[in-house]
């Protein structure tokens, strides 16, 4: 089974390797890893399940609509990651969380017209659409050019959180449970940036998979996520990347990310 990200490095590759011998493992099949680094979810123009390339595929939350829109054959795998933040409150989802340097004189996203933004690329929901829809909701449409005085792409949010902690843009809108993880790695970062506001929660980015995938192997795959925390060895090594366990999730909850 091939089984490609879309999400590393914002969510770390080791991650995804672990889950890859877990399901190997547990299903008593090889399974192989690879990473697309350069966007956060396919599109219907660059399908890595019509090219061949993957069976399933951790993606960002707007590419599953955006495929089955296009008419691409592709289904929600029934579990996804809960991640060690509180606001979580135990349920597969996150926050897209505003980011700008501590020393920023802004007290609101209003404050910020006039400003460069960074992000990692457009198809991120917490990087990129939520930011379109903060617009929208402020009054200034889907036009980011008509708010900020540059827009720049960083490529990760974990790229666009060290541009803001350097000076090189004044906010970011980044996915929050790598917020949490880089600063558990790095806390000192935390006296160079702090949070503006948070926008969510969305459901966590899904693991979906091509539909000719037989269904009975799908279910096999949720059901051995689902069961991951059970055992302390695996727990441990989930929770190294702050991820408590797995939880069902529906194919509704991702029905309209984007638009």
């Amino acid at each position: 089974m091939r089984l490609l990200s879309y999400l590393a490095p914002s969510i770390p590759a080791g991650f995804f390797e672990l889950l890859a011998t877990e399901i190997e493992c547990r299903l008593g099949l090889p399974v192989s890893v690879d990473f697309e680094t350069s966007v956060s979810g396919p599109t219907p123009d660059d399908d890595p399940f019509a090219a061949g390339r993957a069976d399933v595929a951790f993606v960002c939350g707007p590419s599953y609509p955006l495929l089955r829109a296009a008419g691409r054959p592709v289904d929600v795998i029934a579990a996804a990651p809960v991640f060690d933040d509180a606001r979580n409150g135990g349920r597969p989802v996150y926050f897209s969380d505003v980011i700008v340097r501590r020393d920023h004189p802004a007290r609101d996203f209003l404050a910020l017209r006039g400003g460069s933004w960074t992000y990692n690329d457009r198809q991120s929901l917490s990087g990129w659409f939520r930011m379109l829809e903060r617009l929208e909701a402020l009054g200034f449409g889907r036009d980011p050019e008509s708010f900020f005085a540059g827009v720049e792409p960083s490529g990760s949010h974990v790229a666009s959180i060290a541009r803001v902690a350097l000076g090189e843009a004044d906010v970011s809108a980044v996915d929050s449970n790598t917020l949490l993880s880089t600063l558990r790695r790095d806390p000192s970062l935390a006296e160079r940036i702090r949070t503006l506001e948070s926008w969510g929660p969305s459901p966590v980015q899904p693991l979906i998979a091509r539909s000719d995938l037989p269904e009975e192997l799908r279910r096999r795959i949720a059901a051995a996520l689902l069961e991951l925390a059970d055992s302390p060895a695996s727990a441990e090594r989930l929770r190294s990347f702050g991820v408590l366990r797995f939880a069902p999730v529906e194919a509704s909850a991702y029905g309209a990310t984007s638009r």
